[in-house]
């Protein structure tokens, strides 16, 4: 019979590194989310700029609004409107199912420093906004010579 000590934290130490890790996905971005329609968005970069890609089918350029806060945001909010047509109509047909979704939609980003906020891009195409984000590389770190006596 062999004989095996008891450890009451073993496991412990994994329940540890995943919270580590969620925590450290955390402070990578975040990104909120509200209202009934919220877009699809992609975000890629290469070594000088960011791209986010929003996918924004029915929405007019008019009803998207992109801002950069104090706090390094990026935040998109806009708004998916129900077609006027079908408002209009809607007395004479009833529904036999409703998959698409409508209303107000906000949806926020940290960026990273390095971000050069004044050069900051945007195309609106065929329900696509594509948003782009130039890098700048970071200032080195000071050095002051310290003299040796």
């Amino acid at each position: 019979m062999t004989l095996v000590k008891f450890d009451p934290l073993r496991g412990f130490e994994s329940l540890t590194r995943k919270m580590s890790n969620l925590v450290q996905d955390f402070d990578k971005g975040f990104s909120v989310e509200f209202g009934n329609f919220a877009p699809k968005i992609d975000i890629a970069e290469d070594d000088k700029h960011i791209f986010l890609h929003v996918e924004a089918p029915g929405i007019a350029k008019e009803d998207i609004k992109l801002t950069i806060n104090d706090d390094n945001t990026l935040v998109i909010k806009g708004e998916k409107k129900r077609d006027i047509k079908s408002e209009e109509n809607k007395e004479s047909y009833s529904y036999i199912r409703l998959e698409r979704r409508f209303g107000e939609f906000c949806r926020s980003f940290l960026l990273p420093d390095n971000v050069k906020k004044d050069s900051i891009s945007a195309k609106f195409e065929n329900g696509l906004l594509a948003i782009q984000l130039e890098k700048i590389e970071p200032e080195p770190p000071k050095e002051i010579k310290v003299n040796i006596e």
